[in-house]
């Protein structure tokens, strides 16, 4: 939908209430759902802000999501805001940022779990592809757990040209390759601003995006079965950073 999507799941639907920048049209809730204290929350967090909620048969929840993930709970809402590429450059021109791209990931619940993990190690924004890829949907935002609301989303129609934008402003560019010569826990992630790119489990990462990557980087394995999940990959590369701030962080105080 253009104008309105739904979210579903407790957790969804209350981080997107409590991040209040969403618009909300309604919420409906499941006549059967047993009022635990989400539910409760739901209902206090859409009383205080006027947004109607609605009592319906579970039929009608299953009507909307027929695989029947939405826990008793599903929210028409309006659909996320992208923002401009320029303008996510110009928001974090002050500090050190970190952005990851996502090139040909087209598993909705690979895109949902990365978004959760750049918002836990801190990443600043997460680059889609206008095409060849999946952008926003219910099951992004429901496997994100919320998440989607705490990070800049950024929708672009050429992922070689938004990687030249952010090289011409002094980002660094990483893409990850299991060809590649060097191990992820080798670049200090601390000093720069970086693009990390990761790819499709099967297809791999472009080879114009990797001819533009300042380094390339692999995690090492035990074994030749390479088809580390795209979502669990970015997880164990952004957490590495994670470490080497908290380090750094550590070191400073002595």
């Amino acid at each position: 939908m253009d104008k309105e999507t739904i979210i579903y799941g407790k957790n969804a639907v209350i981080e997107a209430l409590e991040a209040g920048n969403r618009t909300f049209n309604k919420i409906l809730i499941s006549n059967s759902a047993h009022s635990d204290t989400k539910i409760e929350k739901i209902k206090n967090l859409a009383k205080s802000q006027g947004i109607i909620f609605q009592f319906v048969n579970i039929q009608k929840l299953n009507q909307i999501e027929p695989e029947g993930r939405h826990q008793g709970v599903i929210a028409q809402i309006a659909p996320i805001k992208y923002i401009e590429l320029e303008d996510f450059i110009e928001q974090n021109k002050n500090k050190l940022s970190s952005v990851v791209i996502l090139d040909g990931v087209e598993d909705s619940h690979n895109v949902g779990a990365i978004i959760r993990s750049c918002v836990c190690s801190g990443v600043d924004g997460i680059i889609l592809p206008s095409r060849h890829g999946v952008l926003i949907n219910s099951t992004v935002e429901k496997t994100s757990a919320g998440a989607i609301n705490h990070i800049s989303i950024i929708k672009v129609n050429s992922l070689v040209s938004a990687v030249q934008k952010l090289k011409e402003n002094n980002w660094w560019v990483i893409a990850s390759d299991h060809h590649a010569k060097d191990n992820y826990y080798d670049v200090d992630y601390t000093d720069m601003n970086f693009a990390l790119i990761m790819g499709a489990e099967h297809a791999g990462i472009s080879k114009s995006l990797l001819k533009l990557s300042d380094f390339v980087i692999k995690i090492p394995m035990l074994t030749n079965f390479n088809s580390l999940n795209v979502s669990n990959a970015t997880a164990i590369i952004l957490f590495e950073r994670c470490r080497q701030l908290l380090k750094t962080a550590k070191n400073a105080k002595r």
